[in-house]
């Protein structure tokens, strides 16, 4: 076993791209990344729609631009958020103190449950939405595959945002039991031979 905190006997080391992207939570992060993409990217490109006699396009999901503007917003965000957390996954290993380990992690599950949250709602609203549509709003059904990509890839999203928060907890108890470790045995050799 390494000393030093959970994954800190590498502390200063130098970064490995290859076992970085073989990690669980980077893998999950970028298909949740991935995934917003998809999401905010459906229903930019063909989300809204003319009806036959208005020239204003109105979100092809009930005509509520709501629903339209909340899958637009949690997509983006979302993606962003991937971002700011592969950058966080990347600078991880480089952090020495217990301390700021765990809140790190605390955050991260604070985060991935929140998103997991955020697109369950997402989903049963996209859905909802889709579901009451009238056929004669859209008559020449454009952008329907758009719609149910959205919808697809916003249930997809829950599960890998709630892996996430999942292997986050698993990370979080694994630096605890360090933390512990670490104040029984204050003594003992940060590395064993």
């Amino acid at each position: 076993m390494e000393g030093g905190a959970y994954g800190a006997g590498k502390a200063g080391g130098a970064f490995d791209p290859q076992t970085f992207f073989r990690q669980p939570h980077t893998v999950l992060r970028l298909v949740s990344a991935l995934f917003s993409i998809v999401v905010f990217g459906s229903i930019v490109n063909e989300g809204y729609m003319n009806r036959p006699v208005e020239m204003e396009e109105h979100c092809i999901f009930n005509c509520n631009d709501n629903a339209c503007n909340y899958g637009i917003t949690v997509g983006v965000l979302s993606f962003l958020s991937c971002l700011l957390f592969l950058v966080l996954d990347v600078y991880f290993p480089q952090i020495s103190s217990v301390k700021d380990r765990k809140k790190a992690v605390l955050s991260d599950i604070g985060v991935s449950a929140f998103w997991a949250f955020l697109w369950f709602v997402g989903f049963c609203f996209l859905a909802n939405q889709w579901q009451v549509s009238k056929p004669e709003d859209n008559p020449l059904n454009e952008g329907a595959d758009a719609a149910r990509a959205a919808i697809t890839f916003s249930f997809f999203s829950i599960f890998t945002w709630g892996f996430l928060t999942f292997l986050a907890t698993q990370r979080l108890r694994d630096i605890s039991f360090q933390e512990e470790y670490n104040t029984l045995f204050p003594s003992s050799p940060s590395s064993l031979p």
